[in-house]
């Protein structure tokens, strides 16, 4: 098939006057008869010559001749293969395929046209030319084919269209595109026509290579029956936007897809702001009506019911409402999205009157706090309220429910007991504490009532429950917080009175060694003594690191340094089957803690983590910063949100039983056996981090290990703070530790006071001694003796400490003071005059530490 270019002005060729194209127009013989002929000529000279010619030529012409033909038949065969020559079909059979195509193309009652590369135009069918407004379509007439381009020439916004189209013919894509065209094409209508028009790249090589197919189809009618469908359904939605009643519709999930205007009316909300499936249905109804509508989701079967529940206003105000409630469930048991309707109560009619307050008590009986339900003569539940159905859950839905099924097994024989007691008639109502069956760590506290008047079949008994879940928490936290304080107490008023007593111990083993030579055979007994009382000193500080009561020495601290340092220690603690990991966090912020008792906490936690341990494993002790934004997620009652610097300590050793978790940090309890371990340790390492302002948390799993947390408080730098170092031991040994000022000594403890006025007086200071606040007082003021420093027990009986720096302040304002006492400092320092200065020296302590504590105060250090 061969197709020529019109050119501008012409027909294409193979149209003739009427119209009708001639579709085999172009279609031309096969010229193929000619190497035939030649063929036959060779073969009838071969047959010639070898029957007139004589032998020899004959023969010599035949070879010839077979040898041409063997060489035409070589070629032939080598321009196949190669495709120089092509087996094409007969005339006819090209011509019958030509004429079912064109058949085709002139049957269409959408315009089709064929153009070049160029967009000129080759072929256009009837029904393109009928758009065209082309005479020849139907009148016999002579008229030139219109490219697609001038086709829509008259209106700009088609014209971008048609580029738009030409681009992707151009790129080989087909592409569609829908104009509107006011007039129509040319401007013959009578008002706006669209038009869909499509390109088709044609793809293929020789007369049909680089063609475009273009058709244009007239859809005004399919456009204005789109437009009225959703002009209907605009229609409808306004008909169901201003219904006077409510509508919405919800997912299974509770979010809301949908609802009208006057339901928005009615809440308070802008329709326009509403986006479908962001708003769930707990925004929209109160918390009673939630569970009433959540009870009747999960359903297995398509049906309508009638709920009362009160819609919640944007201003918090209540709007009753009654609700038509369809949950469509199709066969295979999915759940769809519900279809209710919204009734406004409140506008009802005077006739309705007793079913307004029939609503009324609904409303009542589904808003009250309290749990309330009926029960049979047979023991099942009848009417339930919102609460019970909130506090039971679905469980105490259905017809077959029975109270005893909402509560534990082992608390179900009380319950039972006093149904039964009310359906006999016992009016005495007893309450009767159950743990829920679906939730063991939440209770309620039931009451069972008669219902005296009922007939057989009905309702016998109602039973009122209110949750104790929180109440019982509040009262088992309060017991334990009293029991805590109590032990604490306890522990922290004995470590005081060893404190006295090891001080008095320690104090005249030291007046020993002083007077006996390492060679004297009693001195290495009082060196044992001196042990012995160490040893027990550090068990008293680990009762007042429990009762928050100990001494801290709290500086600011860089807690990977601290670790670095500490990690040398725990390598010899945790022994060779331990593999110990280190990980620094980056950036670590300052603390400011007692670095002694802090590597105290770390080593304990190593040490427990190594006893989880036999078989060996690894110990892992990590830090990081945690900014007040992550840790939210730590909070506990009395937790305050802010930075802190966290401490992690992980072993995958045996972990622990939630059972024993709840008890870890309780004073003296321990899953060591008897003799290796004292009970203190954990609950020494909730002391110090409870007493330097932070919070220790727990995590374990039997078989996987245990995590400790430790959250210590970020330290904001002063401009005049330094990070301080380890304060270097002073070489005291060489120090002159003697003097001659005048010391008043007020100690009630006799030992105490006795070691102390012994061990200063060798030392060459004149000491007077009292043994209370008044007898102090009246020694300074019966004496004319001017004292260059007092030194006072804190706890005293009559008088206190800081009650008598004040009084001695009134008569002697520049006096030095040093406090000795087995409590800390803070646990006084609050009661002490504002900006007063004194000096403090925990108990117990040793000679030593007395003298070059009494040296430095009066050397003003």
């Amino acid at each position: 098939m061969q197709l020529r270019d019109a050119g501008p002005g012409r027909r294409p060729t193979g149209q003739s006057g009427s119209g009708n194209t001639d579709p085999t127009d172009g279609v031309r013989p096969d010229r193929g008869f000619a190497p035939v002929i030649v063929v036959g000529v060779v073969l009838v000279a071969a047959v010639a010559g070898y029957a007139f010619l004589p032998a020899t030529l004959a023969s010599a012409l035949v070879l010839v001749c077979l040898g041409l033909l063997a060489t035409v038949g070589v070629v032939a065969l080598f321009a196949a293969a190669t495709g120089m020559v092509h087996l094409r079909q007969s005339g006819e059979a090209t011509r019958d395929h030509a004429v079912q195509a064109f058949a085709l193309f002139e049957a269409f009652s959408d315009g089709a046209l064929l153009a070049n590369s160029a967009g000129h135009p080759l072929w256009a069918n009837p029904a393109y030319r009928r758009l065209a407004g082309d005479r020849s379509a139907g009148d016999g007439g002579e008229d030139q084919v219109h490219s697609i381009e001038r086709l829509f020439s008259d209106n700009p916004d088609a014209s971008e269209a048609i580029f738009r189209l030409s681009t992707a013919a151009e790129q080989g894509r087909r592409a569609s595109e829908e104009i509107r065209m006011p007039g129509g094409i040319g401007g013959r209508a009578s008002g706006a026509r669209w038009y869909r028009v499509r390109v088709n790249p044609i793809a293929g090589d020789g007369a049909v290579a680089n063609l475009v197919g273009w058709f244009v189809a007239d859809i005004t009618r399919e456009r204005e029956h789109q437009e009225n469908i959703f002009q209907e359904l605009q229609n409808a939605i306004d008909y169901l936007d201003h219904a006077p009643a409510g509508f919405f519709s919800l997912e299974p999930d509770g979010r809301v897809r949908y609802l009208n205007a006057t339901l928005a009316e009615w809440i308070g909300i802008d329709l326009a702001e509403f986006e479908p499936g962001e708003t769930h249905i707990r925004d929209l109804v109160s918390g009673e009506s939630l569970s009433v509508l959540q009870a009747y989701s999960n359903k297995t079967e398509s049906t309508s019911e009638l709920l009362d529940v009160d819609l919640v206003r944007i201003d918090g105000r209540r709007v009753p409402v009654r609700l038509i409630h369809r949950v469509p469930v199709a066969p295979d048991g999915t759940v769809g999205a519900s279809r209710t309707l919204v009734l406004d109560i409140r506008s009802a009619s005077g006739e309705e009157a007793g079913r307004i307050a029939e609503i009324r008590f609904a409303r009542f009986f589904n808003n009250t706090p309290m749990a309330i339900a009926s029960v049979d003569r047979e023991g099942r539940l009848g009417l339930t309220n919102a609460r019970f159905v909130m506090l039971f859950g679905r469980s105490s839905k259905g017809p077959h429910a029975r109270p005893v099924d909402i509560v534990q097994p082992s608390d179900r024989g009380a319950l039972a007991a006093a149904i039964n007691a009310a359906l006999a008639g016992q009016s005495e109502i007893e309450a009767v504490d159950a743990a829920f069956a679906e939730a063991p760590d939440r209770s309620a506290r039931f009451f069972v009532s008669p219902i005296l008047e009922s007939n057989s079949g009905e309702d016998a008994a109602v039973i009122y429950a209110i949750e104790t879940t929180e109440q019982r928490a509040l009262e088992a936290q309060f017991a334990q917080s009293q029991k805590m304080q109590a032990v604490g107490q306890l522990a922290g008023g004995i470590a005081h009175d060893f404190n006295n007593v090891l001080t008095a111990i320690i104090g005249f083993s030291d007046l020993l060694l002083t007077s006996h030579r390492p060679t004297d055979p009693s001195f290495q007994d009082i060196m044992n003594i001196k042990q012995n009382a160490n040893r027990a000193a550090g068990l008293v500080r680990q009762l007042l690191a429990f009762s928050r009561r100990q001494t801290l020495r709290p500086r600011v601290i860089e807690l990977g340094d601290a670790l670095s340092d500490l990690s040398v220690l725990l390598d010899r603690l945790l022994g060779e089957k331990i593999h110990l990991n280190v990980e620094h966090g980056r950036d670590l912020w300052p603390i400011k803690a007692d670095l002694n008792q802090l590597e105290q906490v770390i080593v304990n936690l190593a040490v427990n983590g190594r006893d989880a341990m036999p078989e060996g494993g690894a110990l892992t002790i990590r830090t990081r910063n945690v900014p007040q934004a992550e840790s939210d997620r730590f909070r506990e009652q009395g937790f305050r949100l802010g930075d802190y610097v966290m401490i992690e300590v992980v072993d995958n050793g045996t972990g622990m039983p939630q059972d024993v978790l709840e008890k870890i940090f309780e004073p003296f309890f321990s899953t060591k056996e008897v003799g290796k371990g004292t009970g203190l340790g954990l609950s020494t390492v909730y002391g110090i981090v409870k007493q330097t302002g932070g919070y220790i948390y727990v995590d374990s799993e039997v078989g996987r290990g245990t995590t400790f947390r430790i959250l210590l408080p970020r330290h904001v730098l002063e401009p005049s703070e330094i990070v301080e170092e380890e304060p270097k031991p002073e070489t005291t040994s060489s120090a002159d530790l003697t003097g001659s000022q005048r010391i008043l000594l007020v100690e009630d403890e006799e030992a105490v006071r006795a070691f102390a006025s012994r061990a200063l007086a060798a030392r060459g200071y004149e000491v007077h001694a009292a043994a209370s606040g008044p007898e102090a007082l009246e020694l300074i003021a019966n004496t004319d003796v001017k004292l260059d420093l007092v030194i006072s027990d804190v706890v005293m009986p009559e008088m206190d400490g800081p009650t008598l720096l004040r009084e001695i302040r009134k008569t002697l304002p520049d006096v030095q003071f040093i406090f000795i006492s087995g409590y800390a400092e803070e646990a006084f320092a609050k009661h002490m005059p504002e900006n007063e200065d004194f000096h403090f020296l925990p108990k117990p302590f040793s000679l030593k530490e007395l003298a070059t504590a009494v040296k430095k105060t009066l050397s003003g250090g």
